[in-house]
């Protein structure tokens, strides 16, 4: 049985489901080679005054898992503020501040923890949530993420990011297709 949604995160709710990725995403950086993933979104929550999330991103020739990344999503109540905890397997937890605006969710990077023995270049910001391409899943972070519910009922993505070597740039860029409510 389905609990109630909390109230507070209502204005969040139509990030609420599975997705999937309908087409491939789009990946790019100065660095690397431009490349395509597969991701899947579960958007979920328990009846507390946050969403829960995981977004798992696979090769979408092999179906080899890629990043993998887990959190919460709150809304400070009777406001637009909304914060993004995430954890991924790249040893990287990021808290995200932004801010909800209808059917799009705009946050940035405010703070980045990482394991002692990542490699570099560092993440230093990203914009949006972000999907790793294998090269950079050792990276540090700083960015920009963008989400939106576009005019096909389809969510999109758009992750910009920079490293300790690259400035703020459109990393990835994903649609979704809602496949469960």
């Amino acid at each position: 049985m389905t609990p109630q949604l909390n109230p507070v995160i209502e204005p969040l709710s139509w990030m609420l489901g599975t997705w999937l990725s309908d087409p491939p995403g789009d990946g790019t950086f100065p660095t690397m080679k431009p490349f395509q993933y597969l991701e899947e979104v579960h958007i979920s929550h328990v009846g507390q005054p946050m969403l829960n999330f995981s977004f798992n991103a696979f090769h979408p020739d092999t179906r080899k898992p890629m990043h993998r990344e887990c959190g919460f999503i709150r809304l400070k109540p009777d406001t637009n503020k909304v914060a993004f905890i995430s954890a991924q397997n790249t040893g990287l937890v990021e808290v995200e501040e932004g801010e909800v605006n209808g059917q799009e969710l705009s946050i940035a990077s405010h703070s980045i923890a990482r394991i002692s023995f990542a490699k570099k270049p560092h993440v230093e910001q990203v914009s949006t949530l972000r999907r790793e391409e294998p090269n950079l899943l050792h990276a540090f972070y700083c960015g920009i993420i963008k989400f939106r519910l576009n005019s096909d009922g389809k969510l999109e993505q758009t992750v910009s990011m920079a490293t300790t070597t690259q400035p703020m740039t459109q990393h990835l860029h994903i649609t979704y297709k809602k496949v469960t409510p």
